[in-house]
């Protein structure tokens, strides 16, 4: 299909959609965005208003247009409160795809997600190499938090941890165990726990050993593809998300794969929602896969709790020494579009070393929004000075969250603000209750 085809299609597509807004402003109370910049123009009814008769808008001005579609975090706090129940995240995923369908897309993110990410041996061979030098260039700002003044241009000023010498994959290649209970799942670690939060990645793997659940972890699986689909770069997604579904088909032919879990809000949503979604875009044997993966796919945190019960279980003993507080932090993909909140709260009660506080407005965006924090650096900070200042004031020494994202950026407002509070994933905390 050419361009201009996709292109009409789409827009007729968002003529629909649009329709069902009311206009009644209920999104305002709810976007960490107009919180912050109390603009219309950046609040869901104003982007909405924006799409109307977008062709003509595209040609007018598509610089202005993308700037405006650009200024959303895709968390869903908007559609998750719309009366009308307006599908506000679709609306805006085809938007952006629009734009890209009509003036292409930046080489640099072309780059990333045609070649790097759908090549995950590249992928990882490149963090590889850079783990090495990476003290050249970063200057420590915190226990285990670093910024780097050389590359400010790309990175900005934001606080990072450093890289870790091997990722996941890197480690244990294809690994494949049976288990002892009959339960086999296919761990999808996701780009951030296989090559960022490699001890998330640990801790996910001893738990499903602990508990004798089986674990197929493919060596060559690859980004779920939700930075390229927010970026509206389809061709990208789809590109991504076919390598995966080659890697999982062929898992599922070989039978007796229950379940697909993973440790990232972001990938749960883009496995159960966004592949269907798009479904037309894959040939009929990848659709069939995506529909099995769809069927099957868990977050960790529910599927400890939901399909092996561990919420009852008895707590162990507590450790000598002091109880640590801590607070949570519901991402946004993780309770709004799966709908998983209490599971990772009842996996943090289970280790007796751990006091649950929960903090204001617990479910309100920390403001990192994928490539949102990259391109609206500021905007971002802002938004996550309020979600900084709700941990604070709980008192706890600790926050968890169940999405990786959201853990970089929690941590770089920590950092920017000299606290010392850790911050870990619900599955670390339950992990550490279990025996090495």
């Amino acid at each position: 299909m050419s361009d201009i085809s996709r292109l009409a299609r789409t827009l007729m597509k968002l003529d629909d959609k649009l329709a069902d807004c009311m206009r009644c402003g209920l999104c305002q109370a709810v976007c960490p965005v107009f919180g912050v910049t109390h603009k219309e123009a950046d609040v869901s009814r104003g982007k909405l208003a924006l799409l109307d008769n977008l062709a003509h808008k595209i040609i007018e001005d598509p610089d202005a247009v993308e700037e405006k579609l650009n200024r959303c975090l895709l968390c869903g706090s908007c559609q998750a409160n719309c009366p009308s129940g307006v599908s506000i995240l679709e609306i805006f995923m085809e938007a952006r795809q629009a734009l890209v369908d009509y003036r292409g897309l930046n080489p640099i993110k072309k780059l990333v997600f045609r070649e790097l990410l759908t090549h995950p041996q590249l992928f990882s061979a490149m963090m590889r190499t850079a783990a090495p030098f990476q003290g050249l260039v970063m200057r420590q700002k915190g226990a285990k938090t670093y910024d780097m003044p050389l590359l400010s241009k790309l990175v900005g000023s934001r606080h990072i941890a450093k890289l870790p010498a091997k990722s996941l994959h890197a480690k244990y290649g294809s690994l494949h165990t049976e288990g002892q209970i009959g339960i086999k799942v296919l761990f999808f670690a996701g780009c951030m726990a296989d090559k960022y939060y490699t001890q998330l990645g640990e801790a996910c793997l001893k738990v499903l050993k602990h508990h004798g659940v089986g674990v197929v972890m493919p060596s060559d699986l690859t980004c779920c593809g939700i930075p390229a689909l927010a970026s509206g770069d389809r061709k990208g997604f789809v590109m991504e998300t076919q390598k995966n579904l080659d890697v999982i088909g062929r898992e599922l032919v070989g039978g007796g794969i229950d379940y697909v879990v993973t440790p990232c809000g972001s990938c749960t949503a883009t496995l159960k929602e966004w592949w269907p979604y798009f479904i037309q875009e894959f040939s009929p044997e990848h659709q069939k896969t995506i529909r099995a993966v769809a069927e099957r796919v868990m977050d960790i945190n529910a599927f400890l709790v939901d399909v092996l019960h561990v919420d009852q279980m008895e707590p162990g003993e507590r450790h000598a020494g002091k109880v640590t507080r801590v607070t949570f932090h519901d991402s946004c993909h993780l309770k709004k579009s799966v709908g998983v909140s209490e599971q990772p709260r009842k996996l943090i009660r289970m280790n007796p070393d751990y006091e649950l506080v929960e903090m204001a407005e617990a479910d309100r965006c920390c403001g990192c929004g994928g490539s949102f924090t990259l391109f609206h650096y500021d905007l971002s900070k802002e938004i996550g000075q309020r979600k900084r200042d709700n941990i604070v004031k709980t008192g706890a020494t600790a926050v968890a969250t169940g999405c990786p994202a959201c853990m970089l950026q929690i941590s770089d407002m920590l950092s920017q603000n000299k606290d010392e509070v850790v911050v870990k994933h619900p599955i670390e905390i339950y992990a550490e209750t279990l025996p090495d």
